[in-house]
């Protein structure tokens, strides 16, 4: 139950269609596959979101595994608490706590999916056990144009979906026709959620709800940019619809400084800010002590991810009933079980052992060759 050796693939899976946001169109996941071998026989499975750079994260994310060597699969948090040391902190570098998260938070999913095969349970339960049956997810509609969205969102409803959520930031006047079109289509008991991403100054963000909040929007996630919570608490303050904090907050002492400055309604938060399940979960306590919900948060992300989230959700006991999850946007995944197909908008906790799913090697093998051609590209 020590681990022997990591290894580490970066992998493209491409979207099914382009992803459109406040800062343009993304065209595909770019991931770092993380394996953790063991003296038992035992491989797990993590990912690393590759951005800015894969090479760059992978080359972070091979000196981290270096100190890994011979240490017990069961000291996840102390290990990486380690890693951080030695990669941010011991060389006079000083600290870089969320980049530093987004590197390690595959090699902790994977150290956390060896310890639960290794024991032969699902992680949740070595965390405490889950106290919820099944996960909740928006519709997370997806296009170009209003009229894009609006259908996404109308084939969503019918699927179950009871919360619908869209990117706008925009451009006020597509952003106004794409809540109406949406509203319109989806009737009025549906709840709505827009996210602009950080594309509004407090300023605009008052105009712009003041217009959007005749459309019975339920919440307005991260209206303006991260750097101060002060300008987030402004339109909050002044806002008839409820503000999510996203991109302001990246782990519990963020969570925190969130909800005593009261700069928040929700904090959407997800394992690759966070730096993995543990410190994802501690940050859900600190809402929690606040009385305030968790949404998990979904980047450009496999499986891999969703089933590590689904984890983590099982054990909160303030998790939101209206989550993201995005490999569904993929054209394939790299895992070939279990079935993430929602059913009415839900998904169970899954079993395990581990983190519950099974790798698909020829799907890797597929995405680790889309990467080398593209990177070949550049």
């Amino acid at each position: 139950m020590r681990i022997t050796d990591v290894q580490t693939t970066p992998l493209l899976v491409k979207n099914k269609e382009p992803y459109h946001w406040a800062h343009g169109v993304m065209y595909g996941a770019e991931v770092i596959l993380v394996e953790v071998r063991t003296s038992d026989g035992v491989t797990g499975f993590g990912e690393s979101i590759a951005s800015p750079n894969a090479a760059g994260i992978e080359a972070f994310i091979k000196t981290a595994a270096g100190h890994l060597a011979g240490k017990s699969i069961f000291e996840s948090r102390r290990l990486m608490r380690q890693c951080y040391h030695a990669l941010f902190q011991a060389h006079g570098t000083c600290s870089a706590p969320r980049f530093g998260a987004q590197i390690l938070a595959g090699l902790e999913m994977a150290i956390l999916d060896a310890a639960g095969k290794t024991a032969g349970c699902a992680v949740h339960e070595l965390l405490g056990g889950k106290v919820r049956e099944t996960i909740d997810y928006f519709g997370f509609i997806q296009g170009d144009t209003a009229e894009d969205l609006a259908a996404a969102a109308a084939r969503m409803v019918s699927d179950g979906h009871r919360v619908i959520y869209g990117k706008i930031g925009r451009g006020e006047q597509l952003d106004l026709e794409i809540i109406r079109r949406v509203r319109e289509v989806v009737g009025k008991s549906v709840r709505l959620r827009f996210d602009p991403n950080e594309a509004w100054d407090p300023l605009t963000a008052a105009r712009m709800i003041r217009k959007i909040a005749a459309y019975d929007i339920e919440m307005i996630e991260q209206p303006c940019g991260h750097e101060s919570l002060h300008a987030l608490r402004q339109i909050r303050e002044n806002s008839p619809i409820a503000i999510a904090a996203d991109q302001s907050v990246f782990n519990a002492a963020d969570v925190y400084n969130a909800v005593t400055l009261g700069a928040a309604d929700l904090i959407v938060l997800g394992l690759h800010e966070t730096g993995g399940i543990v410190p994802f979960i501690e940050a859900a306590g600190v809402a929690a002590a606040a009385g305030v919900n968790i949404c998990i948060h979904g980047l450009h992300e496999t499986g891999v991810t969703t089933c590590a989230a689904n984890q983590a959700a099982a054990v909160l006991s303030n998790l939101d009933d209206g989550n993201q999850y995005m490999n569904h946007l993929l054209v394939s995944d790299i895992i070939s079980s279990p079935n993430l197909t929602l059913v009415d908008a839900r998904l169970p906790v899954l079993d395990g052992p581990g983190l519950g799913f099974e790798i698909d090697p020829d799907a890797v093998a597929r995405a680790a060759t889309a990467y080398k051609t593209s990177a070949a590209l550049c």
